[in-house]
């Protein structure tokens, strides 16, 4: 496993176009994802013990986000030959699993990873009603075996915030988990 922590946020970048399979045999694309107030956009995968220990509060996160207008998706983008975990099949288990209330979906060409600048996985990107980036930060101080409930909701804070102002926060912390695994 190889650490990796996001880049800054680049305020105001616009989200890229994508289309790409679901675990819910859909086809998915930016248009088709966008909520009322914005959209919350992360990668993640199935294998990750960062992704992992913050998967039931990222649930709980995207079903609270709904309520303020923002819509949520989660990009697999890892090369699934290295981990069989990240697999199509077993992305659907997880999803499944875990009552995934948001689409996830296989970036296989890990095209939508690379124009994005994803570097791990979490790696989340808030953006606003116009789709410009707006946070670029963690869901909250968790690491791999750090789950506490009594941690700050950074990233539900600031997507309620963009939901309401539509800007993000000043001040975020990078996200921390494992790199992509690149083909």
């Amino acid at each position: 496993m190889s650490e990796k922590t996001t880049p800054i946020c680049e305020y105001g970048q616009n989200a890229y176009d994508f289309s790409l399979s679901c675990t819910n045999e859909k086809i998915w694309t930016l248009e088709n994802l966008k909520g009322e107030r914005g959209l919350l956009i992360f990668f993640i995968c199935n294998h990750c013990p960062f992704v992992k220990a913050i998967l039931p509060k990222l649930v709980r996160v995207t079903n609270t986000l709904i309520d303020h207008g923002i819509n949520s998706v989660g990009i697999m983008s890892n090369d699934p030959s290295e981990y069989n975990e990240d697999s199509f099949e077993n992305m659907h288990k997880v999803a499944i699993k875990n009552k995934f209330s948001f689409p996830y979906l296989y970036d296989e060409t890990q095209e939508v990873a690379k124009k994005y600048g994803a570097v791990c996985t979490p790696d989340f990107f808030g953006y606003n009603e116009m789709l410009k980036l707006q946070y670029r930060g963690r869901l909250d101080a968790t690491r791999m075996t750090e789950t506490s409930n009594d941690l700050r909701p950074e990233l539900l804070e600031a997507m309620i915030k963009i939901s309401e102002i539509g800007e993000g926060p000043i001040n975020q912390n990078s996200s921390v988990g494992c790199s992509i695994k690149w083909k």
